[in-house]
């Protein structure tokens, strides 16, 4: 497991990953009460919102691979009948979910659970394990009243430690505001992979759009972590924007593919919406996070999807299901990562300087420039080259060219004019076949409003 305190985030540690990305163990997510939930904060919205996208679309029910039968015993492979785990379920932290809300949640087909069950088992057993979550600003816990206490993400733990009070569970939080799956796939190995999860939320249907790029990006961070040693079990969960906007309709279609867990938030809620059982405003102080509420019946979902499968657990075969499914678009980003400043040093930094400490981002040494007079360049050795830059609502912040082997591949605007404030935006700069040595400058385009930029790392694979 990796050692945080030698991390290139430094002593820093702390600070920005309790506030970005939640690094939290047993202590830093506390068990709730169960009394309703009523917070009902505001902060800024962190998500990059892609409006592209249709309403997302239900895929109709079914079964695939293991089987949830009713009740009583399961028939063991020696042909001799065995019990299920006689233990009553977790109680729920909130009655908001009627049984038809978690009927349309679930409404895929089964997949494949046996890792799921693996996990259960060595819980069971008295092995400590460790759970971890992985997206945008939802996950990130943005308009929860306490993100230690009340976000789905903690949902989620709670349930794995109130099934198994004897064992430490530990807890990931890999949420970044405005953060889609294409930078998820190339930080998901230092940001959680490292950790050694055993079980694993992804989360980015409102960051990302129904399009072949995030589809690419997305099938390419599913297979990263079905492939990780640890074999983490992978339940992909589908959160919704108001008026429907969400890549589910990609998203559900790999995980098909796949034949992994899935569950959707936006189908719980949205047609109870429409029939007026609830408004939206009681669930999002906005137009996309969730509040308490909200959070509660993310968890809620979660809870009971697990305690179903909790509750079957001996009807599901002990030999996990080996992943060998091919990829499902191109195989572009398995081997990505993230190149900051404590990675890669630039051949020439023209009017570019070296920053550390960033409030705001979790990338602790960065490029900023405060004139862009002279380029700053990079040699970077990959197959394809993308960039985390900064976004902000100052006007001073101006647009800059980026060019690749003296080919201009892209204009940055670092000018988010009539934006809701900072961001982080991720684009794709360069895709080939095959890795080779690239000459990489970013330079001050001659018609920019403003003079400052921030190149915040590399994404490379």
């Amino acid at each position: 497991m990796r050692d945080w305190s030698k991390s290139k985030y430094g002593g820093r540690a702390g600070g920005i990953l309790l506030s970005l990305c939640m690094m939290v163990t047993l202590a830093g997510c506390a068990a709730p009460g169960r009394e309703d939930p009523a917070g009902q904060g505001i902060e800024a919205p962190g998500a990059s919102l892609r409006e592209e996208n249709g309403s997302p679309e239900v895929p109709e029910e079914g079964n695939q691979g293991t089987e949830f039968r009713e009740e009583g015993t399961a028939q063991a492979q020696d042909g001799e009948e065995r019990q299920a785990p006689a233990e009553d379920p977790v109680p729920l932290p909130s009655d908001y979910v009627t049984e038809e809300m978690y009927e349309r949640a679930v409404a895929f087909l089964q997949g494949d659970l046996t890792r799921l069950a693996a996990v259960m088992r060595r819980a069971r057993a008295g092995e400590d394990i460790t759970v971890g979550v992985i997206g945008g600003s939802i996950t990130e816990g943005y308009s929860a009243s306490n993100r230690a206490r009340t976000s789905y993400a903690c949902n989620m733990r709670n349930w794995w430690q109130e099934r198994f009070p004897d064992i430490t569970v530990e807890y990931v939080n890999a949420g970044i505001g405005g953060t889609s799956s294409y930078l998820g796939v190339h930080r998901v190995q230092e940001d959680l992979l490292e950790q050694e999860p055993d079980f694993v939320i992804v989360e980015f249907s409102v960051n990302d759009g129904n399009n072949q790029f995030f589809k690419i990006s997305y099938d390419n961070l599913l297979r990263r972590i079905l492939l990780d040693e640890n074999d983490p079990a992978l339940l992909l969960l589908f959160t919704t924007q108001e008026n429907g906007t969400s890549a589910q309709t990609n998203d559900a279609l790999l995980g098909f593919g796949y034949g992994l867990p899935m569950i959707s938030y936006g189908n719980a809620v949205l047609p109870s919406i429409e029939a007026g059982e609830f408004a939206w405003k009681d669930i999002s102080p906005d137009n996309i996070h969730p509040n308490d509420r909200g959070h509660a019946i993310i968890g809620e979902l979660l809870y009971r999807y697990l305690n179903d499968v909790y509750a079957r657990l001996d009807e599901i075969s002990e030999e996990v299901t080996p992943f060998t499914a091919k990829a499902q678009t191109k195989e572009r980003y398995l081997k990505g990562r993230v190149l900051d400043g404590a990675d890669l040093s630039p051949v020439e930094a023209g009017s570019f300087t070296e920053q550390v400490e960033n409030g705001y981002f979790p990338y602790e040494y960065y490029w900023h420039t405060k004139g862009g007079g002279e380029a700053i360049v990079f040699e970077i050795e990959a197959a394809n080259i993308g960039m985390l830059y900064q976004r902000d609502v100052d006007p001073a912040f101006g647009q800059y060219d980026v060019y690749i082997d003296g080919i201009p591949m892209r204009t940055l605007d670092g000018y988010f004019e009539g934006g809701w404030g900072n961001s982080m935006e991720a684009v794709e700069l360069y895709v080939s076949d095959e890795a080779a040595l690239h000459r990489v400058e970013v330079r001050k385009n001659p018609d920019s409003t403003g003079d400052l930029f921030t190149i915040l790392c590399w994404l490379v694979s």
